[in-house]
């Protein structure tokens, strides 16, 4: 063995060349229904194998809903809290300069890392390079808006078959859209990449299935719309603060002139076949990528991960799209798929997407920095019964998008761990507990009664407010993160 290891020490080129690729595959605002989590409806067949190649997380969560905070705290490997991060506009930079992130660590251990697509927060005007200091080359498809992915195609474009808002069919080809093209320009990448000497880590983001959803015909075509219902648990939950709401205006404002403001039932039911079909979409791009991947034979010689930056809500709890701190919108689809590590397992562990940055370092065995704040999941690859912590961590703000017309008022702290979800809401002035939050998953997975005052919980809700109070981080310590 000390051999082996002089050996990598005088042959650098040689440690290099052992050291497994990374794909890195990153989706937009996908909820934890897929074929492989269960849905009955969702025809998700290429994530579906990925996830047999690996282990899937059953409960896996994301540190804030909505794009920038949980894809910062994930790619730097900070909480948002630590980064100070609770909105859309503020660079990560703007708060830790110098931070290493996950790309750029394993470029400085001699990767190539490349990034395609969606897989930074598309800044519209602090960094038009994607986070230059992150990649080898510079970034590609980063940089967009969600409502400038129209279709582009030879010729006239073909009429869009539907009216409701928010969505389109269209009978195009994939690469009509910016998800095609980001999976056409990542299998052009993995070929290019197959013939250097290097390791890669190569990172490629998808857009779907974020709003508006307008993947091309054939994938709605997949549904019976027929087989779509509304949401099973439409109303709040009972008991639930205000605070803990929000006004989905990324859905809503497209249905001002609707009655009460909101889609029609039938508008409901279509827009989830959308979202539906752009899972569809997605998941077909996904498989495009990963069979390139197996066709020029590097698969095993690859860490495989997929991830979503956060859930979603359709219409439950009277909700629509993210920026809450339910279960809906904190948990994530989470696959993991590394060479040497059993195949088709599945882990009920609590985990979170700060996770991701040690779990890669490690399985590549490169050094973890030391400002990670997440754990390796090695060791529930393999054992997925292994546990790495007691509960996952998720906040928000309210307003849910902070400006300096809405400044921020309160941050909601949750915290779930296996039986329940416990959150408060805190004065962003004081820290004072302005409401609170306990569901309890074993009697009521869809979170649909807030137990918080209930002398039943009395018990369950003070031990889970001192555990709260000893892991929660400290308020932000700025108010210009505008």
């Amino acid at each position: 063995m000390r051999c082996f290891w002089l050996l990598l020490l005088a042959f650098p080129a040689l440690a290099q060349s052992e050291r497994p690729n990374v794909l890195f595959i990153a989706v937009d605002d996908m909820r934890a229904e897929l074929g492989c989590y269960g849905s009955s409806i969702v025809s998700s067949p290429h994530i579906d194998a990925l996830a047999e190649r690996g282990t899937l997380f059953e409960r896996a969560y994301c540190q804030q809903a909505v794009c920038n905070p949980s894809r910062a705290s994930l790619l730097t490997g900070l909480r948002p809290e630590t980064l100070d991060i609770w909105n859309l506009a503020t660079h990560f930079r703007e708060r830790r300069p110098d931070v290493v992130t996950l790309p750029q660590h394993f470029m400085r251990n001699g990767y190539h890392a490349e990034g395609i697509g969606k897989i930074f927060h598309n800044w519209r005007q602090d960094d038009w390079r994607g986070d230059a200091a992150s990649w080898s080359v510079p970034a590609v498809m980063h940089y967009a808006a969600h409502g400038q992915d129209q279709a582009e195609v030879e010729g006239d474009v073909p009429p869009n078959e539907t009216s409701t808002p928010k969505c389109e069919i269209r009978d195009v080809p994939d690469e009509a859209y910016f998800d095609g093209r980001v999976a056409k320009l990542a299998v052009d990448a993995l070929g290019r990449l197959s013939r250097q000497d290097k390791p890669f880590f190569l990172a490629v983001g998808f857009w779907k299935p974020h709003s508006q959803f307008n993947a091309p015909k054939r994938y709605w075509d997949r549904y019976d719309r027929q087989e779509i219902k509304r949401a099973a648990n439409p109303f709040p939950p009972r008991f639930v603060p205000e605070i803990a709401l929000h006004d989905a205006r990324e859905m809503l404002r497209s249905f001002r002139d609707r009655a009460f403001g909101r889609p029609t039932p039938a508008e409901e039911i279509e827009l989830r076949h959308g979202y539906y079909a752009a899972i569809s979409y997605v998941d077909a791009q996904v498989g495009k990528v990963v069979d390139e991947l197996d066709r020029l034979g590097l698969a095993e010689d690859t860490i495989i991960v997929f991830w979503s930056d956060h859930g979603y809500h359709l219409g439950e709890h009277g909700l629509w799209a993210k920026t809450s701190n339910f279960e809906l919108d904190a948990r994530v689809p989470l696959i993991v798929a590394a060479p040497g590590s059993p195949a088709n397992r599945r882990s009920r562990s609590l985990v979170e997407l700060l996770d991701l940055y040690p779990t890669l370092a490690d399985l590549a065995g490169l050094p973890s920095p030391d400002h990670l704040e997440g754990e390796s999941l090695r060791p529930i690859l393999k054992d997925p019964r292994a546990t790495v912590k007691p509960a996952a961590f998720t906040w928000h703000p309210r307003p849910a998008y902070p400006s300096e017309q809405d400044p921020l008022e309160a941050i909601g702290y949750s915290m779930r761990t296996d039986r329940f979800r416990y959150t408060e809401w805190r004065s962003a002035k004081d820290g004072a507990v302005i409401a609170r939050e306990l569901y309890d998953h074993q009697d009521d997975p869809d979170e649909t009664i807030n137990r918080a005052d209930d002398a039943r919980y009395r018990e369950d809700a003070a031990r889970l407010a001192t555990a709260l109070e000893q892991a929660r981080p400290a308020a932000p310590q700025t108010g210009d993160a505008w």
